[in-house]
C-alpha cells in the first residue's frame, strides 16, 4: 500500500514531488497510485502531470491496461558503471529508512522515500527499487511530524552556527518558557528524538552557565527562531565521549551499578551494552550481574522495574532503598 503524503503539501510542492517520482524512477505509475501518494484527486493528478511536461518540457506516455490509466515516463540512465548501486547497498538504505521512519514523521519520510527514487538512477540498467523487507513496531513512538518545522530550524541553525531563541515546555509543566539555546546534536535514544545544546545568553539578562548541557525532547519544543547571533562549536566537544560513556541522558553525579537477572531477564541483559565500562559476570542458578556507571538515578530505577521480579537491584544502597518505596508506592496502588 503505498504511503500517502500529508494532505497539506501546498499545489507546488505536490507538482515537484510528481515531477521526482516519475523522473527519478523509471517505469510506469497509475492514475490511481499517483493520487494516493500525493493525497489529492486523480484529476488534480492530471493537471499536475499536464504541468510536468508543459513547465519541464518533456513528454510522458500513457497506456490503458483494462481500466487503469498509467503514465509512463523513461529518464535518461547515462552513468558510469563506478556510481552504479548494488542491490545489497539499496537494501541497506531501505533498511536505514524503515528503522527509522516512526522517529522521522510522515513529512520528513517523504524526503527519504525521495531520496530513495532519485537513488534508482544508479542502478545497473533495468534494476529497479526492491520490495521493502524490513519494518518496525510503533508502540510508543512518537509522531514527529507536527514538530517538522522545529526540526528544520535546528538543522538550518546547526549548519550556520546560529543561536535559537525557543519556547519550551519541560514535562509536568503547564507553560512553556523562553530561552536561547546553541545546538549542537540532533540525537535518538529509546524512541525519542533529543537535542543536545547549551544555553546561550538572553538579551537583557544575566547569564549563569549551567552545570550540565540541557538535553531537549524535540516533542516538547514550541517555537524555535533563529537569530542572527552566531555560535562556535568548542574543540573539546565529542558528543560519544559526553553522552555515551555510561547509562543514562540525564548527568548528574556519576556512581556504579550492580544489579542480578535471573529468567529471561537474564539472557535480555547479558547480550546487550548498557555502558561502555559495563562488566558482566555469570552466578549460580543461571543469574547474571551486570555492574556499570551511570549518572542518573531515574533511569536506573526505570530501567529495573521494567524486568518485574526478575531483576534485583543490589546497589548502591541510596537506590536500593528509594527503589524500595517505589515498589510499595506500586503495591499501595492495587491494595
Amino acid at each position: 500500500m503505498p504511503k500517502k503524503m500529508s494532505p497539506d503539501l501546498s499545489h507546488s510542492e505536490k507538482l515537484i514531488k510528481l515531477f521526482a517520482m516519475l523522473f527519478f524512477r523509471s517505469g510506469s505509475r497509475s492514475l490511481t497510485h499517483l493520487s494516493e501518494h500525493l493525497g489529492c484527486s486523480k484529476q488534480t493528478v492530471q493537471l499536475l502531470i499536464e504541468k510536468v511536461e508543459t513547465g519541464f518540457g518533456v513528454s510522458i506516455e500513457r497506456e490503458t491496461v483494462g481500466n487503469r490509466l498509467y503514465y509512463v515516463f523513461n529518464s535518461p540512465r547515462k552513468f558510469p558503471p563506478a556510481a552504479m548501486l548494488s542491490t545489497s547497498e539499496l537494501n541497506s538504505l531501505q533498511m536505514c529508512r524503515a528503522f527509522t521512519e516512526h522517529l522521522m514523521g510522515s513529512r520528513q519520510f517523504s524526503d527519504t522515500m525521495l531520496a530513495l527514487e532519485k537513488s534508482t538512477l544508479l542502478l545497473p540498467k533495468g534494476g529497479n527499487l526492491p520490495e521493502s523487507h524490513f519494518g518496525v513496531m510503533r508502540f510508543g513512538s512518537i509522531d514527529y511530524s507536527p514538530f517538522r518545522k522545529q526540526l528544520l530550524t535546528l538543522i538550518e541553525a546547526m549548519e550556520k552556527k546560529r543561536v535559537c531563541e525557543i519556547t519550551y515546555c519541560k514535562i509536568g509543566e503547564k507553560r512553556a518558557k523562553r530561552s536561547r539555546i546553541k545546538p549542537f546534536k540532533i540525537f535518538a535514544q529509546n524512541e525519542a528524538v533529543y537535542v543536545h545544546a547549551r544555553y546561550a545568553k538572553m538579551p537583557g539578562k544575566p547569564f549563569k552557565a549551567a552545570d550540565y548541557d540541557p538535553l531537549l525532547a524535540l516533542q516538547r519544543f514550541k517555537t524555535v527562531t533563529m537569530v542572527d547571533t552566531r555560535f562556535v562549536i568548542p574543540k573539546s566537544y565529542d558528543f560519544d565521549r559526553a553522552m555515551n560513556k555510561q547509562f543514562g541522558v540525564i548527568h548528574g553525579k556519576r556512581f556504579k551499578v550492580v544489579a542480578d537477572f535471573k529468567g529471561w531477564a537474564a539472557g535480555f541483559v547479558a547480550e546487550r551494552n548498557w555502558s561502555p565500562d559495563q562488566k558482566i559476570s555469570h552466578k549460580k542458578g543461571g543469574v547474571v550481574r551486570v555492574e556499570f556507571s551511570s549518572s542518573s538515578e531515574p533511569e536506573v530505577l526505570t530501567w529495573i522495574l521494567r524486568f518485574g521480579e526478575e531483576a534485583k537491584l543490589i546497589g548502591p544502597k541510596k537506590l536500593v532503598a528509594d527503589l524500595k518505596l517505589r515498589v510499595a508506592q506500586i503495591a499501595g496502588l492495587y491494595s
